[in-house]
């Protein structure tokens, strides 16, 4: 399990600020913050370091980007030691974005974008059934993702 650190008001607001929009100029933090651009700059390090931030990515518009269909896909395994190598291969499936080991009826459960329907139907009956380990799926359909955000900074 994941340590807990603890983290101050000062961290718990530069981190609601950069969360609301990862652009926002440090300095423009600092200003807000009443602490210097260096300031928040080694804050970010620190909380970078210390794994309570993962990174930074610009978040793509599937939709924009010609993905027009979204679907989860509970994945069923013939056994649970082949998770890893089912892992894997999967990996290595480019239009699955998520993928979660999970309790309950599914061994695996994926997020995936495709173009359309015919797309969606090739990665499943081309990619996904060809892999070893799995014995069945099932496939959910998206039809609108109506919000989608990082957990709240919450006060301790």
């Amino acid at each position: 399990m994941a340590e807990k650190f603890q983290i101050d008001s000062l961290d718990r607001k530069i981190l609601s600020m950069i969360c609301a929009n990862a652009r926002v100029p440090f300095l423009e933090v600092a200003r807000d913050c009443g602490i210097s651009g260096a300031a928040v700059h080694q804050r970010m390090q620190r909380l970078t370091r210390l794994g309570i931030v993962k990174g930074s990515a610009f978040a793509l518009n599937p939709k924009i980007m010609g993905y027009h269909t979204c679907a989860f896909m509970g994945i069923y395994l013939e056994k649970a030691s082949m998770f890893k190598s089912v892992v894997e291969q999967l990996n290595m499936i480019p239009e699955i974005t998520e993928c979660h080991y999970t309790t309950g009826d599914y061994s695996i459960f994926i997020k995936m974008y495709a173009h359309d329907n015919e797309h969606l139907k090739y990665i499943l009956v081309d990619k996904l059934q060809s892999i070893v380990g799995i014995t069945r799926t099932e496939t959910l359909i998206s039809l609108e993702e109506s919000f989608n955000r990082q957990i709240p900074v919450q006060k301790s």
